[in-house]
């Protein structure tokens, strides 16, 4: 047991129902598996399940805990601070694969 850091400008969600909300309500909330440890007030980088930059989020609040099925899983809350224009959005998806996703040296 332990926390694992998230990358100081990375906040990539694995449901594509999380991301819609926080996209069409302007907040919303994505779990985690494991504790994590993500920087409330920090304004971070949001991304698709497939890697896409899409917009700039404030982390609200970032609760760590165990469930009910005794699972390790961190929930974060998040408010939309706006969508990023194309341009914004493919020169961030090229940095972050070079930077987070793409191959470990």
């Amino acid at each position: 047991m332990g926390f694992q850091t998230e990358f100081n400008s990375v906040c990539k969600f694995k449901s594509e129902q999380e991301l819609y909300e926080l996209l069409e309500y302007g907040r919303g909330k994505m779990v985690k598996s494991g504790f994590r440890v993500f920087p409330t007030g920090q304004k971070v980088i949001a991304y698709t399940p497939e890697n896409q930059a899409i917009a700039i989020v404030r982390i609200v609040a970032s609760i760590a805990e165990i469930n009910f099925q005794g699972d390790e899983v961190t929930q974060v809350e998040m408010e939309l601070i706006r969508r990023l224009t194309e341009e914004e959005a493919r020169i961030q998806t090229s940095l972050a694969f070079e930077m987070f996703f793409g191959e470990q040296a």
